[in-house]
């Protein structure tokens, strides 16, 4: 009876050790390049990978740069692959480039970070969403995010 015990114990402790570690497991953010993003291309629109809808509402942390911004009170910003000298806004998702996410940040952007390389690590969400104070439309979000220039 009593080894039974601390054998019920043991596995206890093995099942709670397991669910830490899946925890801290989801928790590590997922490297995530322009070149992943969509499956295909065509005249139906883009398709997303299947990583990136694995990914979806997970840590992500992608490389780019900052696209200036549309007015200076927008509360977010356009990552792009490569610099750009005016922000790539769109009418609608089905005009979406295939190489930018619009980043909310979670600290307000210094506009003097414009066109310089960043990482950019925050949740990842998908799907055409209308910006309220915009219009701007997006099909991918990095959303809570914080950024670094990198050098």
């Amino acid at each position: 009876m009593l080894r039974r015990g601390i054998l019920r114990g043991g596995a206890l402790i093995g099942l709670l050790y397991c669910g830490a570690a899946a925890r801290v497991a989801a928790a590590v953010e997922s490297t995530l390049g322009f070149n992943e993003l969509y499956a295909k291309q065509s005249v139906l629109g883009m398709e997303l990978s299947m990583r990136v809808k694995t990914l979806a509402g997970h840590t992500v942390r992608i490389l780019g740069y900052l696209a200036p911004p549309l007015k200076p009170d927008v509360r977010f910003f356009v990552l792009t692959r490569a610099p750009v000298a005016l922000c790539p806004f769109c009418n609608s998702d089905a005009d979406w480039p295939s190489d930018i996410v619009v980043v909310y940040p979670r600290a307000p952007l210094d506009a003097a970070t414009d066109g310089l390389p960043v990482a950019v690590t925050g949740t990842l969400e998908l799907g055409s969403k209308i910006d309220a104070q915009t219009g701007f439309v997006s099909l991918v979000r990095v959303i809570d995010a914080e950024f670094t220039v990198v050098r």
